[in-house]
């Protein structure tokens, strides 16, 4: 068998044929994660729990398309058996009884679980430093943030631990991280996957669910093993897509966030530089304002500040309890108030939500794909996005820094970042293209092409494999 550190370039597909071939067996994969695990995490601190000994235990009889491959579920969804903590210090001992169809559909993959990977506070924001596990470091650059709230998950396969982990993104939490550590991370569309949970507060459904990966090949596959029927989802089928298209396309390009907030000159730089790209191989470029103004950032924020509120009053509900500051991080609680104090203004929220959907379609009148940065800077230093910052502060920080990625949440569109630069800090960039409504398949046919003329596979972070 390859040394563990080996095993760790390879990518998903790769490694689930190799099981398959019975050049490495499941055990071997599982051994050799576990053991750049144990080398990695103490400088990453991505894992919130282990499940080591039941990965090994359960390796052998392992069922599945990508039987043996090792992986981790972030720490928001409950697996049988293991400890669910949802980067909260409110849930001490926790164990789920039932799994979502998501998770279960996910698992039935064949991946084989080594535990749960690290995410914020009830993944209320866009670092992954919580009170309860302590801060996620990112392999590129230990000092940095990895982006939230899949930010264990990123490190984790940023840094070769795994190649593929479970992520969602209810406002960009799958594309942020992505960004952040140099992966290739899909928010699919709406109702694309098994239902993971319902919204408690309202029908516009933020949430999706997929993974962090480092090729496309990896997110492709992901899609066509986990989507389920048109007549259950009302989409277009993806299928298996596996290379890219000779059709050309129509993409249009914005660097200005939503509601006109400043923007990295870094960052603009790298969208440029990918327009740049994309106009090489024949598509075409043009230049838009994105037409949605503040009032849809506050819509946003009431409803993601109301999830926050969902969650905090059914613990209180639960455990006859009210909350604190030792259960709940201030960031929670700062969210909690901003609902309460504008509660009356939901359902006109909602509406204004609603109501973006049609402003998104008609752009496609013109365009088949659009392009943006992820993020509005590079990753941002541990501690900028600190949950114990001044609530005023923070929220500023946060609305400045991820204004790009809620519009996909919003509508339930498909959207993907490849890392497509490098910022003067050596960290990377991402670059988001997104799609209509349940048009995956174009994204991943131009994420091919655009992944086989700049490849990033020979670019890894400084932590990456473990000295095994």
């Amino acid at each position: 068998m390859r040394a563990a550190s080996d095993l760790a370039f390879l990518d998903a597909v790769e490694t689930a044929a190799r099981i398959k071939s019975g050049e490495i067996s499941a055990r071997e994969a599982v051994d050799a994660a576990i053991a750049r695990a144990e080398a990695l995490e103490p400088t990453i601190n991505a894992i919130a729990s282990k499940s080591f000994d039941r990965a090994r235990e359960n390796a052998a009889n392992v069922r599945g398309p990508w039987a043996g491959v090792p992986t981790f579920v972030k720490d928001l969804d409950d697996v049988v058996g293991e400890p669910s903590g949802f980067g909260s210090r409110a849930f001490p001992g926790y164990k789920g009884k039932e799994q979502t169809p998501l998770i279960n559909a996910f698992l039935a993959l064949g991946v084989m679980s080594l535990g749960k990977s690290t995410t914020p506070e009830f993944g209320l924001t866009a670092t992954t430093e919580p009170l309860s596990t302590g801060k996620t470091r990112n392999p590129w650059n230990t000092e940095y943030s990895t982006g939230g709230s899949s930010g264990g998950a990123a490190a984790l396969v940023a840094a070769g631990v795994v190649p593929i982990a479970h992520a969602s993104d209810g406002g960009g939490s799958i594309r942020i991280p992505s960004a952040c550590c140099g992966n290739v991370g899909l928010k699919v569309s709406k109702r694309r996957y098994p239902d993971a949970r319902d919204d408690p507060v309202g029908p516009i459904g933020l949430s999706v669910h997929g993974v962090q990966s480092r090729t496309v090949r990896d997110t492709a596959a992901v899609v066509a093993a986990m989507e389920v029927p048109p007549e259950t989802s009302g989409l277009p089928p993806v299928g298996l897509v596996t290379a890219s298209s000779k059709r050309r396309l129509r993409i249009a390009m914005f660097t200005r966030g939503a509601a006109g907030r400043p923007v990295h000159a870094e960052v603009v730089a790298a969208a440029e530089q990918a327009a740049l790209l994309c106009q090489g191989l024949g598509h075409s470029v043009d230049q838009i304002e994105v037409p949605f103004d503040k009032d849809v950032e506050d819509a946003f924020l009431l409803y993601w500040a109301a999830m926050a509120h969902a969650i905090v009053t059914t613990w209180e509900s639960v455990t006859k309890l009210k909350r604190n500051g030792l259960a709940f991080e201030p960031l929670t609680l700062g969210l909690v108030e901003h609902f309460e104090a504008r509660r009356a203004d939901l359902p006109a929220a909602i509406v204004r939500l609603e109501a973006v959907r049609p402003q998104y379609d008609a752009m496609f009148s013109s365009a088949d794909v659009l392009l943006s940065p992820v993020l509005a800077a590079p990753p941002v230093k541990l501690g900028w996005l600190d949950v114990r910052v001044d609530f005023p502060e923070a929220l500023e920080r946060l609305l400045n820094y991820a204004q790009f990625t809620g519009l996909y949440n919003v509508v339930g569109a498909p959207a993907i970042s490849l890392p497509l630069a490098t910022a003067k800090s050596r960290l990377p960039i991402g670059v988001m293209f997104g799609a209509r409504v349940g048009d995956e398949r174009t994204l991943l046919e131009l994420s091919y092409e655009i992944e086989e003329a700049s490849p990033w596979s020979g670019r890894r972070p400084p932590h990456f494999g473990g000295a095994v």
